[in-house]
């Protein structure tokens, strides 16, 4: 395997940052690693690019240890949240910074700076300076000097949470389209589901310093493996296995507000339930419907706009058997 990691632990102080944490990257693969602030995804990745040395366990590349290699001997390319470029160099000077500390010919340092500009679409702002750089072009040189000395891996850390929305949407699809045309191993960090789900081959959802589950974003979508899992990615109902009458082996159901069917009426029968709307939301795309159901809250999303619900009109529902999803609570 080309990047491994075995019972990674990792503690500071009192907190136990990752607990055993086992994990098998393939060569050329984008995996993010999704979880809320302080489930230990940035300290695993610290401890991937060697600024931070765990306590216990093994990080191997190709079948070789890691942990004697010191960060800047192991020729991975750091993206950080901030851009931290330095204010004084232009950006072709910025991105060439690293050649040079890696005692780069001189000849292939220029050649370099313009290949990897042009990568990043920054050709021809390579004379100007960070502070006249807007952000989104800001993490650009970021991105650029990280893969201009061919980094065998390369390693973000949050790195468009800084950005506006809509500059944050343009420039994933960027990273996205770059790692497949490169074919550069990357690992990132987020917070952002979708942000993962857009990017990412593999994602690994974490949660208190250990790993809740791996997998595509179809994967962990459709098939959560607990609550946690569930809950983080998209959104889910939540209702408790004995109040549902389902077998106890189980804590929760849980169902997704777009499979939610509506029928026609609004009185329950056989196999359907009734309930009164609190709220309708409209989003463009969906209507969010908020249904109280005997004092449980559901959440559907219907498709468009449905000017044709109203709070405190009454709406009958149907759940499929096929839509329910049986939980376990976390790291179980």
């Amino acid at each position: 395997m080309f990047l491994s990691l075995r019972n990674i632990s990792k503690r500071f102080g009192s907190l136990l940052a990752l607990n055993e944490v086992s994990l098998d990257i393939a060569e050329g693969e984008f995996v993010c690693f999704l979880g809320p602030s302080g489930c230990g995804k940035t300290t695993l990745l610290r401890v991937i690019a060697g600024l931070e040395t765990p306590d216990a366990g093994e990080v191997m590349q190709n079948g070789a240890s890691l942990l004697d290699v010191p960060a800047r001997l192991r020729n991975f390319g750091i993206v950080f949240q901030s851009y931290s470029l330095f204010p004084n160099m232009t950006v072709a000077r910025n991105v060439g910074y690293g050649l040079e500390c890696r005692k780069w010919r001189k000849d292939l340092i220029g050649p370099r700076i313009d290949e990897v500009l042009r990568l990043v679409h920054l050709r021809d702002q390579a004379a100007k300076y960070p502070h006249q750089l807007s952000g989104g072009q800001q993490q650009r040189v970021a991105l650029a000097r990280a893969l201009a000395p061919n980094p065998t891996v390369l390693l973000l850390d949050e790195p468009l949470s800084a950005l506006d929305a809509k500059v944050r949407e343009e420039l994933r699809a960027e990273i996205k389209d770059l790692q497949t045309t490169l074919r550069i191993t990357t690992i990132m960090v987020t917070h952002d589901q979708h942000e993962a789900m857009e990017m990412a081959d593999r994602i690994v959802v974490m949660n208190a310093g250990v790993i809740e589950q791996v997998g595509s974003a179809v994967d962990l979508y459709d098939q959560p493996v607990n609550r946690f899992v569930a809950e983080f990615i998209g959104r889910m109902n939540l209702l408790h296995a004995s109040a549902a009458n389902v077998p106890a082996d189980h804590a929760y159901i849980g169902i997704r507000p777009e499979h939610i069917e509506l029928i026609d009426g609004n009185v329950a029968t056989d196999g359907t339930l009734s309930g009164r709307i609190e709220k309708c939301v409209y989003l463009g795309s969906i209507t969010r419907v908020i249904l109280n159901v005997d004092d449980r809250r559901l959440v559907l999303e219907l498709r468009g706009r449905r000017s044709d619900l109203c709070a405190g009109d009454l709406l009958a529902i149907r759940i499929p058997a096929a839509a329910i999803h049986r939980l376990l609570d976390a790291a179980q």
